[in-house]
């Protein structure tokens, strides 16, 4: 007689995690270019704007080279980005497994976010690469700061796409007001800027934003003379809370009629 093998809840959840995280990858790498456009966009991208930043003050910015300034700006700002907007439709893409009771949408927005985060590692590891074949300086003075960083910002943009996912599926016309709030981010973030660039007058305009503290923070933690003003750590931490927390109670009230719609 077979044996039948029980497995606990989150062996269960964690299968279903692995199952969804699989068809993300199929579905994201099914067209001709795949990951190789995934790296060549932002490598591209940042080839273009160091030089044109390069141009301007002479290859370096505030003590650290234009290139890896440039870099660590857009990695943050297209994971959080790319993330934002692949766990905010992990539910509609998702919906029809949604059938099965094991599957769940906080499964789906987790895979999402663990696919995005893959892609955006492997487009870092890539730009550290292609900088040791350049022979350019790779330094990253305080790795825990820098993961910190990554980790906030990925938090961050997992909640806000699962708070917009979820409502969404109440309010269909939120894709676009989500779509008018990501297009300034990408100016207001200092990926092309630092604060120091910046008079203190304008300061408040642009600290609300904790992509802007991340990304400042993040080329600190690799060129600490780099000497981030502006923004802080906590500020990083207590927005991150406020979201996560915000979330994942938006999720327990709604996540049942979200889906029933």
């Amino acid at each position: 007689m077979a044996k039948v093998l029980k497995r606990s809840r989150i062996q269960i959840w964690g299968d279903v995690i692995f199952a969804l995280f699989i068809r993300e990858i199929k579905s994201g790498f099914s067209d001709k270019f795949g990951l190789s456009w995934a790296i060549l966009n932002p490598v591209s991208f940042i080839f273009v704007l160091s030089f044109i930043r390069g141009s301007m003050d002479g290859g370096e910015t505030h003590t650290m080279p234009t290139f890896v300034f440039m870099a660590y700006g857009m990695i943050i700002i297209q994971m959080f980005l790319s993330m934002w907007g692949s766990s905010s439709n992990a539910i509609k893409r998702n919906k029809s497994l949604f059938a099965f009771r094991q599957v769940q949408p906080i499964s789906a927005f987790l895979a999402a976010g663990l696919f995005e985060s893959l892609v955006k590692l492997t487009v870092y590891l890539t730009i550290l690469a292609i900088m040791y074949f350049l022979r350019m300086d790779i330094q990253i003075a305080n790795p825990l700061e820098l993961l910190f960083c990554f980790t906030q910002i990925s938090i961050i943009a997992l909640s806000l796409g699962m708070l917009f996912g979820l409502a969404e599926q109440f309010v269909r016309e939120l894709a676009k007001v989500k779509s008018l709030i990501q297009r300034p981010l990408f100016f207001i973030s200092g990926v092309f800027f630092s604060l120091q660039d910046v008079p203190k007058d304008f300061w408040p305009y642009l600290n609300w934003n904790p992509v802007l503290h991340a990304i400042e923070l993040s080329r600190e933690a690799v060129y600490p003379t780099y000497g981030a003003v502006g923004v802080s750590n906590f500020y990083l931490g207590m927005s991150t809370l406020f979201l996560l927390s915000l979330a994942l109670f938006s999720y327990q009230a709604f996540w049942k009629q979200a889906i029933s719609r």
